[in-house]
Order: structure tokens, then sequence, then C-alpha cells
């Protein structure tokens, strides 16, 4: 039984779905895992792949006969959503309507518009902890499916502190993402959305810029994407992924991508201007800075499973608090790898955090001692 969870049902079976059930599976094969999804061949390829262990077909136009059945027959405990965020409120609407009690949770790159149609449309907002693993492939579909996609991976949570959480729901979340490999980490869910706009949205559509710019110049046959190298081709390798995926994901997020595009712009319209006026100075400059950033990202990181920090925060039990604790965890880049709470009565409690050695502890326990939370440090 994984982390508390034994029947799972997975809404999507694409790339992320797919590759979700597989993980899964991988992770504790007695758990039993439900597909949904729009492609009856999708759903087909997961059964027989061994993916899930059992699905159903969803027609937006039709009837809802096939996923109430999977939901009345089956005490589902965890509804993962992995279709556009755009779909969010009719499944909201589907889940609440066959009287779901369970955890529902997403892995759609914008967060706010995801909070705001769960707090539309759930009565129990408190079941929805929104998501977001920092995978993906150019690749679109099932049949790209992995089951090790998410191994080394960071995985969001992004809790709203405006709402109280459900920690018993985090903990059993943050458990079950920790044991298929992922990294976990709490974002406030407006920082994650513009955070994502700058290392993920905007490199979609620059990529796709620059795609189209050498379409301009390719020619009747194609001379110049003959003649492409690595470079190009690493660069706007992210330019293949799925239009109708990315259009949605953009649109999403508008307000905040329109913004960074102008800023974006703003950086190449000066570089064009100290090139046209052959200020080597400005443009060596730019480059410079640019490289050294670039190296100081580091390589995939793996935590020293044998070096652990436990940190013990004394807190009120009052609505946000875990959201905040979390997210200031996320904030230092401590990754959290358990947690446990302690009750001293009914108003009081200790959070136990265990973390891996990576991070900024002392920013840490400076943002927990800013909000009058007693910490405590231990190496395990």
């Amino acid at each position: 039984m994984a982390y508390g969870f034994e029947h799972i049902l997975i809404i999507g079976m694409g790339f992320i779905g797919g590759s979700l059930a597989g993980a899964l599976k991988m992770a504790d094969e007695t758990v039993r895992i439900y597909g949904v999804d729009t492609d009856p061949e999708a759903i087909r390829t997961a059964i027989e792949g061994g993916l899930v262990d059992g699905g159903a077909v969803f027609s937006p136009e039709g009837d809802h006969d096939a996923i109430m059945r999977i939901l009345k027959d089956h005490p589902i405990d965890l509804a993962v959503l992995c279709t556009p965020v755009d779909s969010y409120p009719a499944w909201f609407q589907i889940l609440e309507g066959s009287g779901y009690r369970g955890i529902i949770t997403d892995v759609g790159s914008t967060k706010e518009p995801a909070i705001a149609h769960a707090k539309a449309h759930l009565h129990r907002t408190r079941s929805f902890i929104a998501g977001h693993p920092m995978a993906g492939s150019e690749v679109s579909g099932i049949a790209g499916a992995r089951s090790d996609l998410f191994d080394g991976v960071y995985w969001i949570l992004t809790p709203d502190k405006r709402n109280d959480l459900d920690l018993q729901a985090f903990r059993r979340l943050h458990g079950l993402l920790t044991s298929i490999g992922a990294r976990v980490i709490s974002v406030d869910p407006a920082e994650h959305d513009r955070l994502i706009a700058i290392i993920s949205h905007i490199p979609h559509v620059a990529a796709s810029s620059l795609v189209a710019l050498a379409g301009n110049h390719a020619g009747g046959n194609g001379e110049m994407f003959r003649l492409a190298a690595g470079g190009f081709k690493d660069t706007t390798r992210v330019a293949a992924g799925s239009p109708d995926l990315w259009t949605g994901i953009l649109l999403n997020n508008a307000d905040i991508v329109a913004e960074e595009l102008d800023e974006f712009a703003r950086i190449i319209t000066s570089m064009a201007e100290m090139i046209r006026n052959r200020d080597a100075a400005g443009v060596h400059r730019l480059l410079s800075e640019a490289a050294e950033i670039r190296k100081s990202l580091p390589a995939k990181w793996l935590p020293e499973s044998a070096k652990l920090i436990v940190v013990q925060i004394s807190m009120d039990n009052r609505p946000g608090i875990i959201a905040k604790i979390t997210t200031a965890a996320g904030q230092s880049g401590c990754n959290i790898q358990a947690i446990e709470i302690i009750h001293q009565t009914e108003e009081r409690a200790v959070l136990e955090l265990t973390l891996t050695d990576e991070g900024n502890f002392d920013a840490f326990i400076a943002t927990l001692n800013d909000a009058d939370l007693k910490a405590y440090i231990r190496e395990s």
C-alpha cells in the first residue's frame, strides 16, 4: 500500500499521466491504478502495458457513467489531474458529484489558476493540493511514458497559505511522491507561476521563435535546416512539443508570460543595439555575465542520503501554518524528505521536518524565527 493510498485515479493518460502510473506501479505493485482519457487508444495502451488496472474513456460531450462507475466501484483515495488546467472545473464538478471524499492533486504548470478553479468548484478545498513535477519532453502521448521519469526530479507542491492545509493529506501525498524518486519542495503559488514562466514558458516561446526565424529563411528546399548543427537543434528541441498543450499552458499564465516576454524583448533589443553600434565591451559584458550564471547552474544533484537534517518547529495549530513553514523551506532551497507532527495539546504541536543535505539552513531558520516560530536543528 503506497503511503496509505490503495486506489489511485489518474485523469489524463498522456506522457505525464502514463509515466506517473508506471512510476507508482514500479514503487509499489500492489497499488491499484485506474486511468481515464478521451482517447480509447491511450487507455488500451495503458492497460496492455500494465500501467493501470482498469480504465475508462471520457467524452466531454457524453455522459459520465464510465467515470462514475470507477469512482463508485473502487475506493479511490487519490485523484491526479493530468489534463489541461482549463478542464479542471469540469473534473472538480464530476468528482464532487460522485461524492468523492479523497485527496485531489494535479500536475499543471500554472498553480494560481488551478487553485482558483478549486475554490470555485470544490466545497472541500482542503482536499486539493496543487502540484507540478518539473519533468517533461517534446514527446507527447502515452507512447513516450517512462516509469523512471520522476527519479531525482523536483516535484513542487504549492499549498495556499490563505487556506487551512490538511496536514495528513499533505504528508501522505509528500510521502507518495518521494517514494517514486521525486524531490518534493513547497513554493508559494504566485511565486511558482512567475518562476516557471521564466525557466519554462519563456524558453519554449524563444525556441519556437528561433525555429520560426529559421523557417523564414530556410528556402524552398529547406537548405538551412539541412545545415543546422547541434547547437540549433539543442536550443530548439522543446519547440517540437504539442502546440495544443503549449497554447493552453501559455494562456493560463498569460499575464506573467507576457510581462516576462516584454523584459526578454528588452534584453534582445539592447543586444541588437550594442551589436549594431559595434559595442564590443557591452556585448562581451552581457555574454560574460550570462556565461557565468549558466556555469553556476548545478548538474543533476543527488542528496547524500546518509546525511539528513532534522528540524523541529514548535507551532500553534492554526490555519495556514504548515503551508507557511513548508514554503519557507522551499524558498531556502531545503528539500523535505519526510514530515511528522507531534501533537502536544489541541492548540500546540511540534512539526518535525527531515531535510536532505541541501539548501540554506540558516536562511530557513531565520525565516522561521522572523515568524516567531522556534526551530531546532539536529543531524540524524
